[in-house]
């Protein structure tokens, strides 16, 4: 995380820098500095590929500087400090709230392990009726506490961002009770992970740790634990972590939602005995479970994000039942390389870099997307998966994980004698009055190694293999409307194709001849299987 702190005149200000910020003196900048010597767009902080932020000037009249020299561009570094007219910018790298939960909050074992048999549960009695309050100072106590629950309950409903709505709840517990230090510890793969920490005074070097005999009574009873006073409390007197402190009162609490542990709020005073009572844990483990729906809302908001980006991503891909598929968890994407026997179309406009010679890109980009428009659609109508497009060239799988079909070969072929059929309909419709394009298709069966392939920073789903490289010489092969598929496709179709055989080829890569067939038509499936 990035700020960057604009100091102009005597104020002050910080900004969280986004992936993307401008600067000037214009409102609709995202950070506005109002000095007249700057320009209204004077500049702006990207953030760039490899992390770093990039400052780049915007042609502002009287310029930006750098240690001392006008720049147009810099990349900066944790420190630097820009001049802009009157305004001096500081930039920072900050740690992140769960970078620096985690250096300061540590869960350690006691000697025993067993040593807490006590718990206090949130009374189940509520707060007294108004006829039997007698006492106006607990009266205004209580009126105070149950406010600032209030607060909570607006504050954090609608904070879909943990980085955000963490420390609100923590800032509400700490008006609530006179907590000296709290953490936030939230479930990460089965384990407790501190995700925020708050000191009353503000100190960051200030360690929290906490006895792991506590959290694993919280946890496993799915009740607050109070102690009001750890170094005395016979409950812990195996816990050391607690010891060691000397702190006098403590409160963990469950943050659960429904049967579900979420994690756990820690808060601890070090100041006086008997810090929390009973009623701080009443009106804590309310509180915990306001905070616990708002958590969980935060991370299913997190998960409908990242299904959606899936769901945009695969449906480019793969066809959109498929793709509800992998989103539900029903299909797994292989991870890595996985050896597969799949059928492979590739489909390939005949011609294409004559008839495009001397046009504008923009007419060719605008042909090309119209005309994949139809192909991919007729491509996810027979189960067919977009391994890619190279310039006019579209190649399609048939069977490929997580699309296993049994028909492979037959959905492969029916999806040619359509591309071709739809093709006859586009240049009648679409390119009525223009020069008609024609395609050659090539189909091979064979196994090749399919799955998550690239590098850490990019991944492709796509296959490799020399069954591929065949493919591709059987498209170069087929003229103007002509499917020519290979003979591991045909015998495994050949009573349900219409198909000639051609003279053997030499396919470059091969040391003999391969026989290949011209697909003219196929016969039905189910009147071949069933009848």
């Amino acid at each position: 995380m990035a700020k960057l702190t604009v100091i102009y005149a005597n104020d002050r200000t910080e900004f969280d820098l986004g992936p993307k910020n401008t600067l000037g003196r214009h409102p609709n900048n995202s950070i506005q500095i109002l000095d007249r010597i700057i320009s209204k767009m004077h500049a702006e902080i990207d953030l760039m590929p490899d992390k770093s932020y990039r400052f780049k000037d915007l042609g502002s009249l009287n310029g930006t500087y750098h240690r001392g020299e006008r720049i147009n561009e810099v990349r900066l570094q944790d420190g630097d400090e820009i001049t802009l007219g009157s305004t001096r910018l500081v930039f920072s790298v900050v740690a992140k709230p769960k970078q620096i939960a985690q250096s300061r909050v540590t869960i350690i074992g006691g000697v025993n392990e067993t040593h807490i048999r006590q718990k206090i549960a949130a009374s189940s009695r509520d707060f007294l009726p108004e006829k039997e309050m007698t006492n106006i100072e607990l009266l205004r106590r209580d009126y105070e506490k149950l406010r600032i629950g209030h607060e909570l309950a607006q504050a954090i409903s609608n904070e879909l961002d943990l980085e955000k709505l963490l420390p609100k709840i923590l800032e509400k517990a700490f008006e609530l009770v006179g907590a000296s230090r709290g953490t936030i510890l939230l479930m990460e793969n089965n384990e407790l992970v501190p995700r925020y920490v708050k000191t009353r005074d503000g100190r960051n070097e200030e360690n929290i740790i906490i006895s792991k005999t506590v959290t694993s009574e919280v946890i496993t009873n799915r009740e607050a634990v109070l102690s009001s006073d750890a170094s005395m409390d016979s409950r812990f007197s195996g816990a050391h972590s607690i010891i060691m402190q000397g702190i006098r009162s403590t409160m963990t609490l469950p943050l659960l939602y429904r049967d579900e542990i979420l994690g756990i709020m820690h808060l601890d005073s070090q100041i006086a005995t008997n810090a929390f009572n009973e009623k701080d844990l009443q009106i804590c483990t309310g509180m915990a479970a306001q905070a616990a729906v708002a958590i969980k809302n935060a991370s299913m908001a997190v998960q409908i994000e990242k299904e959606a980006n899936t769901r945009a991503q695969m449906s480019r891909l793969i066809p959109k039942s498929v793709v509800d598929q992998v989103v539900k968890g029903e299909l797994t994407l292989e991870k890595g390389g996985r050896l597969s026997e799949i059928t492979m179309l590739f489909s390939d406009i005949r011609g294409f870099t004559s008839m495009s010679d001397g046009r504008p890109p923009q007419e060719v980009v605008k042909m090309l997307n119209d005309y994949f428009e139809v192909m991919v659609e007729i491509l996810f109508r027979h189960s067919g998966a977009l391994d890619k497009f190279v310039g006019d060239e579209i190649i399609g799988l048939f069977g490929a994980p997580p699309m296993r079909i049994q028909d492979a070969e037959y959905k492969a072929v029916l999806c040619a004698l359509d591309m071709v059929r739809a093709l006859d309909e586009f240049n009648h419709t679409v390119r009525r009055g223009l020069p008609p394009l024609k395609i050659g298709i090539g189909i091979n069966t064979g196994k090749v190694i399919f799955g998550a392939i690239g590098s850490t920073e990019a991944l492709q789903y796509t296959a490799i293999g020399d069954a591929m490289n065949v493919a591709s010489r059987l498209v170069a092969l087929a003229g103007p409307s002509q499917i020519i598929i290979s003979h591991s496709t045909f015998r495994k179709l050949n009573h349900l194709l219409q198909a000639e055989p051609l003279p053997p080829v030499k396919v470059k890569g091969k040391a003999e001849s391969m026989q290949v067939y011209r697909v003219i038509g196929v016969n039905d499936w189910n009147s071949m299987t069933h009848g």
